[in-house]
């Protein structure tokens, strides 16, 4: 007769102290894999589907199913940390990366906003709106600096002065020219400030918050300008894309001292030099053709400056600072529509009634 060992049945019965000892894991590293694919290989929006679907199993199957649930969670918020930061950006080619953190630097306050921005980033579409528009500006002074028999290089003459385009006291019944006029410039110094600051500062901001913000935005200066010009300085012309160039200053400043604490110092040091030292000059510069020189065939207004950059203040502000949400839901934005169309009614009223142009 044999003797038997006692057979060992203690694998048919997990203790439950294994369940109760927190299990330690070692988060996979860059190179792991998990379910037969490599991480590195996989999308954001892969590894959140992915993750959402782990969080709909039960949690007796879950488990079952997928071992490395917990190194899965932890490797998605991992990345998504990486990604709030501007490391990662899966929604954007390798090669406008660099270029969209450095836009997220300059043109969004936090690093809450960074992250929201580096996350949905793409180069589709173009800065379209600031592009068409530089363009069509560049289109008109061509035409009348060459096509035109006048001399409008250098100043303002009688061809632009008869340019359907510009805004003329004693045609306000014309009612485009409270737009058009943005189209006419004076000389080859004012169409080269305004185009070049627009385009770097108009592309830069509609990579941003894209086209029909910056449309807002830009328009909303020029109409300001023609209006603010018609009520204080109501017997001069104006020309020039000056209002919708300071409605883009004034919208990206107020950002920049509003959010002035959450900026790196050196880059609020520089933007608010930048932008000093460029309305400074320019409005120097208007002052001077409209109050000192006296050769110029027609005098020109430059209170479309100051009443776009206080179009910019208000509505850019409202625009720029709310880049991650939709406009027509936030209260603030329809504040500064009912603002902007109080104020736009008492410059109609006042050039009907009151202006000393009539």
């Amino acid at each position: 007769m044999t003797n038997r060992q006692p057979r060992d049945h203690s694998f048919l019965v997990q203790p439950d102290t294994a369940k109760s000892q927190p299990a330690s894991i070692e988060l996979p590293n860059e190179a792991s894999n998990v379910d037969g694919k490599r991480w590195t290989s996989m999308s954001v929006k892969e590894e959140r589907d992915m993750a959402e679907m782990l969080e709909l199993q039960p949690v007796d199957n879950r488990d079952n199913m997928h071992p490395e649930a917990d190194e899965l969670v932890e490797l998605r918020v991992e990345k998504d940390s990486r990604t709030n930061d501007g490391e990662d950006n899966s929604n954007c080619c390798p090669t406008c990366q660099s270029m969209h953190k450095f836009l997220a630097e300059w043109m969004l306050p936090d690093k809450e906003s960074h992250g929201k921005y580096l996350e949905r980033a793409n180069c589709l579409p173009p800065p379209i709106f600031i592009i068409i528009i530089s363009i069509v500006e560049l289109g008109v002074f061509i035409y009348y600096a060459i096509w035109k028999p006048q001399k409008q290089w250098i100043t303002l003459e009688n061809g632009v002065w008869d340019s359907p385009f510009i805004y003329r006291p004693d045609l306000r019944q014309e009612a485009w020219r409270f737009v058009s006029y943005m189209l006419v410039h004076a000389g080859v110094q004012h169409i080269l400030n305004n185009v070049i600051v627009q385009l770097v500062l108009g592309m830069a901001l509609e990579l941003v918050h894209k086209g029909h913000r910056i449309a807002i935005v830009y328009l909303s200066g020029v109409i300001a300008g023609s209006l603010g010009s018609s009520i204080f300085d109501p017997e001069i012309a104006l020309v020039g894309a000056s209002g919708g160039v300071y409605a883009l200053i004034g919208g990206y400043f107020t950002n920049v001292i509003v959010n002035f604490d959450q900026m790196k110092p050196l880059f609020r040091a520089f933007r608010i030099a930048f932008i000093l030292v460029m309305v400074i000059s320019d409005v120097s510069l208007a002052i001077y053709r409209r109050y000192i020189i006296k050769d110029l065939a027609e005098k020109v207004s430059f209170v479309a400056h100051i009443a776009g950059g206080l179009a910019g203040l208000s509505m850019g502000y409202v625009v720029f600072s709310s880049f991650d949400k939709e406009l027509l839901k936030d209260p603030r934005f329809w504040m500064c529509i009912a603002v902007y169309i109080a104020c736009a009614l008492v410059a109609v009223a006042y050039n009907l009634w009151l202006s000393p142009a009539n």
